[in-house]
């Protein structure tokens, strides 16, 4: 019944005794049923393209031709190596020094150029600083000589009143104020000279 819910179909095939104790010792030592062993073979061959006409010799003589290629495929892989590779690493190194050397005179370089360019610029602002200070100096003694003299004009201006209101008084005194006149002009001339 089982058999019939599997629907698998059961074919014979002819074996000769020779590779059916070959089939029995496989099946033993893996423990396996002999349908098994042939459908994993098959498939082995299947999956790994080998044609079984094809059959090698020995083991030993297809490990000899998987050594052999093998080495091919490192003689190639060294070849390669020596001949493309270590000549492009060299190159790439002589390129990252030269890159280096390069960039590190041109890093002094710039960092010398602006230490120089501080310097300067702290000459130039002490420079300026003094002329400025200078500049302050002057400013300040010409403000000084300004309010002096305006401080100076000021009393000349009261004075130069005081003179025009004195003499206006003067001249409005009539002939009988001479006390009054005489006192005028004893102001007068105290302001005068003063």
């Amino acid at each position: 019944m089982q058999n019939q819910n599997r629907k698998i179909v059961f074919t014979t095939i002819s074996i000769d005794k020779e590779t059916g104790r070959l089939v029995e010792k496989i099946c033993k030592r893996y423990s396996l049923k002999k349908s098994e062993v042939v459908k994993l073979a098959f498939q082995y061959l299947e999956k790994a393209h080998i044609n079984p006409a094809d059959a090698p010799e020995s083991v030993k003589s297809e490990l000899s031709k998987i050594n052999k290629r093998q080495d091919d495929i490192i003689r190639f892989i060294r070849n390669y190596e020596e001949k493309e590779l270590n000549p492009m690493i060299r190159t790439s190194h002589t390129i990252a020094s030269k890159f280096n050397t390069t960039v590190s005179g041109l890093s002094e370089k710039i960092d010398s150029e602006i230490a120089q360019s501080k310097d300067t610029l702290i000459n130039v602002l002490r420079k300026l600083d003094e002329q400025f200070g200078k500049v302050a100096e002057v400013v300040n003694n010409h403000s000084k000589i300004i309010n002096s003299q305006t401080q100076v004009q000021q009393k000349d201006n009261a004075k130069l009143l005081k003179l025009i209101s004195l003499y206006s008084e003067l001249a409005t005194c009539g002939m009988m104020d001479s006390k009054r006149k005489e006192n005028l002009k004893a102001e007068i001339m105290n302001l005068i000279n003063e």
